[in-house]
């Protein structure tokens, strides 16, 4: 081979090498960018599916129910009334159950609450979220039962079905939702500041967020976390 036709025939395959690398380095470049804007797209997805609000919160209107009570008899926001037969200036709305020992721990508490917020305008109406089949001892005959045996003076309602908990974004028992004649969320959460001892109490959220609202204010705080037991469904 003559030496210039040596060098062209270099030349050539040097330009043929530098353009198929150039090639598969745009393709690359292009595969990686891909896969990170599908990366970043699938973390955004993910990040706004955690961050979805679930149920309802503080200043939202509280979601209708019709529920049966212990007394075989059914109640909503329409039909209840406090502790002096008239239309509530609002409701304690309270998840509870019988199984879940916070639950338990607060049950005089609620009785107490319930006798001394009822005259008030304000009775406390308990709502047992669980699923009967998952949890026993909240069964619609075993909540009668417990009422009974405590000698609960508020209504005792079964979410059957389990329909109006997961509306509200109820996770605890118990939690509360305070909601006002306006059917408003007002207040959000514990009930007060010690579960485990209520001895040793210091701040009732919900007697407070009731007397703010009494007196013309917003509860503050008007949304803490509740602390208890989740509440049970079962596993699809």
């Amino acid at each position: 081979m003559k030496k210039g036709m040596f060098h062209s025939f270099a030349l050539f395959a040097l330009v043929f090498v530098l353009g198929f690398s150039c090639q598969n380095n745009n393709t690359a470049d292009t595969t990686e960018a891909a896969t990170t804007e599908e990366q970043t797209a699938q973390t955004v997805s993910q990040t706004e599916t955690e961050e979805m609000p679930m149920g309802i919160k503080v200043g939202d209107k509280a979601p209708a129910f019709n529920l049966k009570n212990i007394d075989g008899e059914m109640y909503s926001f329409d039909n209840i009334k406090d502790a002096n037969g008239e239309a509530p200036k609002g409701f304690v709305l309270t998840f509870t159950c019988n199984t879940c020992p916070y639950a338990v721990m607060y049950e005089d508490r609620l009785i107490d609450l319930h006798n001394k917020l009822a005259p008030q305008g304000y009775p406390v109406v308990a709502i047992q979220p669980n699923d009967p089949e998952v949890k026993e001892g909240d069964s619609f005959t075993a909540m009668q039962e417990r009422a009974s045996d405590k000698g609960f003076p508020f209504l005792y309602l079964m979410d059957e079905g389990q329909v109006i908990y997961p509306q509200y974004g109820a996770s605890r028992t118990p939690e509360i939702y305070l909601i006002d004649a306006d059917l408003t969320v007002r207040y959000h959460g514990a009930i007060d500041d010690n579960a485990q001892d209520a001895s040793a109490v210091t701040v009732n959220y919900v007697e407070k967020a009731v007397e703010a609202i009494e007196n013309g204010q917003e509860p503050d705080p008007a949304d803490v976390k509740a602390i208890g037991c989740t509440s049970k469904t079962k596993k699809i």
